[in-house]
């Protein structure tokens, strides 16, 4: 496979389509190379618009979420930044390279492992990958100091409020948030004075994370 035109392939067929425009972003995805995240056995499909399997029923999203979601949170130089559920580590990866610090809370011991190696094989010395339940930002996983950019990469049919009340003034949060089949990539930005404020960016389907926050549902 001819990796260079396959991830040009990627980035213009899928990518910009899918209204991810920021040259900085794009260019990220050329300097963070998808290929050393991905397991071995799905090396063929680094590049395609599919989510990839990892272990324990997990997989990576898109590549174009993952751009997108990026685009939509705009990291800064000086920025702390947690990213809920590792997986393979590349979307901390792309969050590194444009923020102080990213903090990356895994749920399976084994994938926190191999993204720890894949992070530091990449060279990315300003990303701490940590093993714990943080789907719904238990003090224990996620700390309590406040971060600038929170993302989480799985769904969830609710937001839990501990993760808005984590988010530093000037913030940006993004979650997709509601059960299949309807669900939204919302941002939450928050104000300097505190207020937030809630857009709602794309439809889109994206599996839940473990332990996720349920809401109260009736039955009958």
């Amino acid at each position: 496979m001819n990796t260079d035109q396959a991830r040009f392939n990627m980035v213009e067929q899928q990518i910009r389509p899918w209204d991810v425009l920021d040259p900085e972003v794009l260019s990220l995805l050329f300097e963070v190379k998808r290929e050393d995240f991905v397991p071995a056995a799905y090396q063929s499909l680094a590049f395609a618009d599919i989510e990839i399997p990892l272990a324990h029923g997990q997989r990576m999203m898109t590549p174009k979420m993952e751009a997108r979601i990026v685009q939509e949170v705009t990291p800064q130089s000086a920025d702390r930044v947690l990213d809920v559920g590792t997986g393979s580590g590349y979307l901390a990866a792309l969050l590194a390279r444009k923020s102080r610090h990213v903090t990356t809370v895994e749920l399976h011991a084994d994938l926190a492992d191999a993204a720890r190696a894949r992070l530091a094989r990449a060279g990315m010395t300003n990303v701490t990958v940590t093993q714990g339940d943080a789907a719904c930002a238990q003090a224990a996983a996620v700390g309590s100091d406040a971060y600038d950019v929170i993302v989480l990469g799985g769904s969830t049919p609710m937001l839990p409020p501990r993760f808005l009340e984590l988010l530093a003034p000037g913030g940006r949060l993004f979650a997709v948030v509601g059960d299949a089949p309807v669900m939204v990539g919302c941002l939450y930005e928050k104000d300097r004075d505190g207020s937030l404020v809630r857009a709602e960016i794309f439809d889109t389907v994206l599996a839940p994370l473990v332990n996720c926050l349920e809401p109260q549902r009736f039955a009958f």
